[in-house]
């Protein structure tokens, strides 16, 4: 069954293009894993606070995704992530779903 991964990040406003720059410029190491089907970064409405992102990844299955978070490919992916904080309101708030249909 295959597995939708997303993470909801809250981006202060006026702080947009940098956090897209970050993802356009990163590396990710996907192509590295079993199971990996694709990846899209949303950016979703804005409020007079931050605008609203998810990065949106497909898996063959949720045993993919998380051997996906146990891999090497993705302690590379996400090493600095922190340096990014400045960008964030809160944290990401990861949502894992089963595709049914």
């Amino acid at each position: 069954m295959k597995f939708i991964a997303m993470n909801r990040f809250k981006i202060i406003l006026g702080k947009e293009d940098e956090f897209e720059q970050v993802w356009r410029t990163r590396e990710t190491y996907l192509d590295e894993v079993d199971g990996f089907i694709d990846f899209n970064l949303l950016r979703g409405e804005s409020t007079d606070e931050y605008t609203l992102y998810s990065s949106h990844s497909t898996w063959n299955s949720r045993e993919d995704f998380v051997a996906w978070t146990k891999s090497e490919a993705f302690k590379k992916a996400h090493k600095g992530a922190g340096q990014n904080k400045p960008l964030y309101i809160g944290h990401p708030v990861f949502e894992g779903f089963e595709v049914i249909l």
